[in-house]
């Protein structure tokens, strides 16, 4: 099976030769060259037509929870829960209260996915919710005891005095919530949302776009906009925005862990491959070449896609190493991290069937398989952190080896 990597890099170099010459104008049809920027930058006039500050909050209210939840002096379930939806004026930082945004109003909440399928969508919601509640009521009691099987609390890795805090079945719930609205929220807003056609293409959104019709006191088109936004949920954050890839890792969710992957020496070019698209992909926009735009989309479906495949596999076998070292504290940090990953997987987005590369049962298999024994990840097994880190690696075409340099 052809690596999605190796398939978006020659998707890319195809889509940039098509747009570049009209040699081949068989049909008669004028061909518009697209011409991608060196930076994300893109104005009507002397205005900006760049927007994502609703991706950007999003991004700092998750940051603010993430927090939270390890602050066991001052925080309290109806405080994390009230953070979740935005509600009670939970944030330090008054813009953020007085949005109007949430991070639960989007959480599974893509056009693509989940428009028709609000039952799954509200059960993935709710899931998250139980990881807020339970660190609240199962580790905070126990910041004082000494985790073992069955018992929330405290643990250290071998060699180490940073003190994780445990449920009683082994998860580490920050970790596992943070990771889960990865896919959750970032990857599934930015790839099933705003770049689907459902979106891009609703209502008049092309016939505007093609007459430069702007949205009522705003400079940019509807299809602009909606683009911008799935590039805010990668980089809203970033120190410069036009030029991200510059300082990946400026936030903690998918902005680094693409970083992360691209340091792989088995990945590297996969952030290039995606800001590249994005630029050509809304330069197309620009240019009214639609044709290029879905492509560059496509690119940047499959290259975000092998982000949390990549990180899962990384931590599952990270944990099977700790596991077999009898190292539970660390064992069970990158199993947390792991379970959030696994979890992401069914926001991943194949262009080649427009679905996930694994579907929400699939996902919920590998889960029931980490956690099936009667402690949870202090009963899991050496064999089944492979077993599933090898079907994961299978899908996406790269090896358990790559994943885990």
């Amino acid at each position: 099976m052809k690596s999605t990597f190796t398939k978006s890099l020659l998707i890319a170099s195809l889509a940039i030769a098509s747009c570049s010459s009209d040699d081949d104008n068989m049909g008669g049809e004028e061909v518009i060259e697209v011409t991608a920027p060196v930076s994300y930058v893109f104005n009507r006039g002397s205005e900006t037509t760049v927007s994502f500050t609703g991706q950007t909050q999003r991004i700092a209210m998750a940051t603010e929870l993430a927090s939270a939840m390890m602050d066991f002096d001052n925080s309290s379930e109806a405080l994390l829960l009230n953070m979740y939806a935005n509600e009670e004026n939970p944030f330090s930082d008054t813009a953020l209260n007085e949005s109007g945004k949430s991070i639960k109003s989007k959480v599974a909440a893509s056009a693509e996915y989940f428009a028709t399928n609000t039952v799954l969508s509200n059960e993935i919601k709710t899931k998250l919710e139980g990881f807020l509640s339970s660190q609240v009521n199962e580790v905070f009691p126990n910041q004082e005891v000494v985790a073992e099987k069955g018992v929330a609390g405290q643990i250290t890795g071998v060699g180490s005095t940073r003190i994780r805090y445990v449920s009683a079945n082994g998860l580490e719930y920050n970790q596992t919530f943070a990771k889960s609205i990865i896919g959750s929220l970032m990857l599934d807003q930015a790839i099933n949302n705003y770049l689907s056609d459902d979106v891009l293409d609703q209502g008049d959104n092309r016939s505007n776009n093609d007459d430069d019709i702007v949205e009522d006191g705003k400079n940019y088109t509807t299809m602009e906009h909606k683009w911008d936004e799935a590039y805010g949920y990668l980089y809203g954050a970033s120190q410069d925005p036009t030029n991200p890839n510059l300082t990946l890792g400026d936030d903690r969710f998918l902005n680094s862990y693409l970083g992360q992957v691209d340091e792989d020496s088995d990945f590297n070019g996969v952030a290039a491959n995606v800001f590249d698209a994005f630029k050509l992909g809304r330069a197309a926009i620009v240019a009214k070449n639609y044709e290029v735009r879905d492509e560059q989309a496509e690119i940047i479906q499959e290259n975000l896609s092998i982000v949390p495949a990549v990180r899962a596999v990384h931590y599952l076998m990270g944990g099977k190493a700790s596991i077999e070292a009898e190292d539970f504290g660390s064992a069970f940090h990158e199993l947390s991290e792991g379970y959030g990953f696994v979890f992401s997987l069914q926001f991943t987005h194949d262009p080649e069937t427009d679905a996930p590369y694994f579907s929400s049962s699939e996902v919920n298999g590998f889960i029931d398989q980490m956690m099936q024994g009667e402690y949870g990840l202090w009963d899991v097994s050496p064999e089944v952190l492979e077993e599933i880190s090898e079907e994961i690696a299978a899908k996406f075409g790269f090896t358990v080896a790559q994943a885990v340099d």
